[in-house]
């Protein structure tokens, strides 16, 4: 066994306007590349208008989310951040920033502990389609 410290990172094309990707796959796969055994794994969404969460991703859900988030931060509200850039995104930054841009899971045995329907999403908030980067640290003890 050796101890390590591994960062990737999880590359995504997405649409934007609260489209959410379920990126527990692509984490699962890291842990068992690096033969993560005993440790964590951290999730880190570079930019202000993505955020990561847990959810039971199904369809139901994901449009729960979108009413909720519409509820709380309504696209077509003003925003003074639309004062300072012009660029119509500030329900975006409200929404990501309630939930926030990381996430830790716990690795036990070679697996994340998370519980049977629940899974790992990245949400994007802008009201635009782009070029995502999430960056992936996993720490702790490896197998071999």
């Amino acid at each position: 066994m050796s101890t390590i410290l591994v960062t990737d990172r999880i590359h995504l094309s997405t649409r934007g306007e609260g489209q959410i990707v379920d990126i527990t796959p692509e984490l699962a796969a890291r842990v068992g590349a690096h033969d993560l055994d005993e440790g964590q794994v951290l999730v880190f969404v570079t930019g202000s208008t993505g955020a990561l969460t847990t959810v039971e991703y199904e369809p139901g859900l994901v449009r729960d989310l979108d009413e909720l988030f519409e509820r709380l931060a309504p696209r077509h509200a003003h925003y003074h951040h639309h004062d300072t850039w012009n660029d119509g995104n500030g329900n975006a930054h409200v929404r990501a920033s309630l939930l926030g841009p990381s996430l830790v899971v716990p690795v036990q045995g070679g697996r994340m502990l998370l519980g049977t329907w629940q899974q790992v999403v990245f949400i994007d908030f802008d009201n635009r389609a782009r070029r995502r980067e999430l960056v992936v640290q996993l720490s702790g003890v490896a197998q071999g």
